[in-house]
């Protein structure tokens, strides 16, 4: 069943990585950068950077953006929130920040409950206008 789910998990959610996974640190394309989750796996909340280009709020446009953590069943385990707005990051519509560089910030729990995810493998998806981005991250207690 693992196996299976983990199959569907990368032919679904990985799909639009052009590479592995293993020692990518950021991914760009389409005016959108995915980085790497940090400080480290130890830690249960992680900040998760991103990009997104000034041509993308071009026309007074801003662009809506999501960003969801999946666990490797494929289930969605949380929505983090962009540092600075407190919003969550489900088909948010950014304002332009001067850089383009944001942050999101994930508590380590279980998406409507305060219960910490378990130790794993997880992977982060970016969509920013129908561009997706896609990372995995560890987290080990």
């Amino acid at each position: 069943m693992k196996v299976l789910a983990w199959a569907l998990l990368s032919l679904g959610l990985l799909q639009a990585a052009p590479v592995g996974l293993a020692g990518q640190q950021s991914q760009s394309a389409g005016g959108v950068t995915l980085g790497r989750n940090y400080p480290n796996p130890f830690n249960p909340e992680t900040w998760i950077p991103f990009t997104i280009n000034a041509s993308l709020f071009n026309s007074g446009h801003r662009p809506v953006v999501s960003l969801r953590i999946y666990n490797v069943l494929a289930q969605l385990v949380a929505v983090p929130v962009v540092e600075g707005s407190g919003g969550l990051l489900n088909k948010l519509q950014l304002d332009w920040n001067g850089t383009g560089n944001y942050v999101a910030y994930w508590d380590g729990k279980y998406m409507g409950t305060n219960q910490d995810a378990a130790s794993g493998v997880y992977v982060y998806q970016l969509e920013v206008n129908g561009v997706r981005k896609t990372q995995k991250m560890t987290i080990i207690k």
